[in-house]
């Protein structure tokens, strides 16, 4: 067993050790929040020495800046599997991309502890910050895009003012969600979002408040 294990440690790729210590840093952020996350925690949490952490990353902060590309990059990937799996009409496409916020494992609140680590630094660490702009950026765009398919007459501005709404309406029923299940259940959530991209594609009013916006 111990050659075994041995043999194994061996084998493992630089990708591989990096990664094992990115999960270790979420996991320890989600536990013990930043003032908790130190080179001595990660470690004890990977099961390595201290030696192998500033060998792959230049201190926790820089392992910290990584875990949030790391979880943010996770999330969109399970967003984009849920887009892919919809299907070719874009409507479903769109409302796969909103209602996959309220399943696994995006809603988990461990990922919500880890998040607000992460938003703790936003205003403290300009690199956290420029992290935080590209996920949330990227995040919109998408949504904008999945708008725009969905809805070809809606001008730029429209579906960017839409794909806002949505975001905050998902990300505050989320955060909900994360906290305490007992207001309204995760199907709900996913009833309400449908409800709202409806709303947002009906067809528009040329002297509706939306069209003001253009």
């Amino acid at each position: 067993m111990g050659a075994g294990s041995r043999a194994r440690f061996v084998r493992e790729t630089p990708d591989v050790r990096r990664q094992a210590l990115i999960e270790a840093t979420a996991r320890c952020l989600a536990e013990k929040g930043v003032a908790g996350t130190s080179v001595r925690a990660i470690c004890a949490r990977a099961g390595v020495s201290s030696g192998l952490l500033t060998h792959y990353f230049d201190g926790v902060d820089a392992l910290i800046l990584a875990t949030y590309r790391d979880v943010g990059a996770k999330v969109s990937a399970t967003l984009d599997a849920a887009v892919e799996a919809a299907g070719d009409d874009p409507r479903d496409r769109l409302r796969a991309c909103l209602q996959a916020n309220f399943t696994g494992p995006i809603l988990d609140p461990d990922l919500l502890a880890t998040w607000i680590a992460f938003w703790s630094l936003v205003k403290s660490d300009p690199s956290i910050a420029a992290v935080h702009a590209d996920v949330y950026g990227a995040t919109r765009r998408q949504m904008e895009q999945l708008l725009c398919a969905a809805a070809p007459a809606m001008s730029a501005q429209q579906a960017r003012i839409a794909a806002i709404s949505l975001q905050a309406l998902v990300d505050g029923l989320w955060l909900e969600l994360c906290l305490d299940r007992s207001a309204f259940s995760p199907e709900e959530a996913q009833a309400m979002v449908a409800d709202a991209m409806e709303r947002s594609l009906s067809p528009l009013d040329g002297n509706d408040d939306q069209s003001s916006l253009d």
